[in-house]
């Protein structure tokens, strides 16, 4: 197998249960790859928590090998992406879900954050459309994951670098928003930005990577929010409020709702980067070690509300 990225190695540094699978991915590549009977094609590269190697398949077709770290957001992926059987997302050609191992089709280097946001929040919005399908029985809920994070949040100290109010609205919000039937109505990606979306040949744009859950679809605002987020220097709020509109309108969501789980959305962040030092946990996207991320997550919540 090839050498594994640096960037691969430095995630044994997250905790013994990341190093434990770190050192079993050489083996287990190898085991995926003869299993599949597949032949590497150039060096691998990764994401936040996987291993991405291109490869051919016996019949010579170019595909990409992804091994994914096993927790729960990648438990379910390969749900997902059957359910969506390539329509608006990458299409799925074999999959070992104990293993954590997706055999997907190749897609370009290109992604949106080669074009201009509001562009690219367009692109995104279409893509809604196409991934937003009915529940699946096997996934996760948002109301579930919700339940736990906001017990959380309702015990943040008061002394907390979070605006007070900004911390009493978002579990008000949520208070409201989960008693409604559609917060588990549709398949959510999750983690949908301007990084998961590749250039494809049988379709301009393909969502890779969902952490998928039974969702709101309105849920899905915020992470096109608050990438590329430096690219809004000059004026936050305008900023903010463009990419937000862009998105409601051209996907026919209601504004209302939308603002509200941006807010929320925004808070769980601002808490979990206190809790964290300023890191940001994986589920809400990126990682970064920037400083500057908890006053993002407040910028960001006041800007679509003020």
């Amino acid at each position: 197998m090839t050498e594994l990225p640096a960037g691969v190695r430095a995630m044994a540094d997250r905790g013994p249960h990341w190093a434990t699978w770190i050192d079993s991915l050489p083996s287990l590549t190898r085991d995926v790859l003869a299993q599949w009977q597949l032949r590497s094609d150039g060096p691998a590269t990764h994401g936040y928590c996987s291993l991405v190697l291109p490869v051919h398949t016996d019949n010579g077709a170019a595909a990409v090998l992804k091994l994914s770290f096993p927790d729960d957001e990648s438990e379910h992926e390969h749900l997902a992406l059957r359910r969506w059987g390539g329509n608006g997302a990458v299409r799925l050609r074999s999959a070992d879900p104990h293993r954590r191992a997706l055999l997907l089709e190749r897609l370009g280097d290109r992604d949106l954050t080669g074009l201009a946001d509001v562009e690219a929040c367009r692109v995104v919005a279409d893509l809604y459309r196409d991934i937003h399908v009915p529940a699946l029985p096997q996934l996760r809920t948002l109301s579930s994951y919700l339940d736990r994070w906001t017990a959380e949040l309702a015990e943040l100290p008061r002394s907390a670098p979070i605006p007070r109010r900004l911390v009493e609205q978002a579990l008000s919000l949520c208070a409201d928003l989960t008693t409604d039937p559609a917060v588990t109505a549709r398949v959510i990606h999750g983690d949908l930005h301007y990084a998961n979306v590749l250039a494809g040949q049988r379709h301009p744009w393909l969502v890779i990577d969902p952490k998928p859950v039974n969702g709101d679809p309105h849920y899905e605002v915020a992470p096109m929010l608050w990438n590329r987020f430096d690219e809004l220097a000059a004026d936050v709020r305008d900023g903010v409020r463009r990419r937000f509109y862009t998105l409601v309108d051209a996907a026919g969501f209601d504004e209302e709702r939308a603002r509200a789980w941006v807010v929320v959305r925004m808070v769980l962040n601002a808490m979990w980067a206190v809790q964290d030092g300023g890191q940001e946990r994986s589920n809400t996207g990126n990682q970064t070690n920037d400083r500057d991320w908890l006053t993002t997550c407040i910028a960001v919540a006041k800007a679509v509300q003020d």
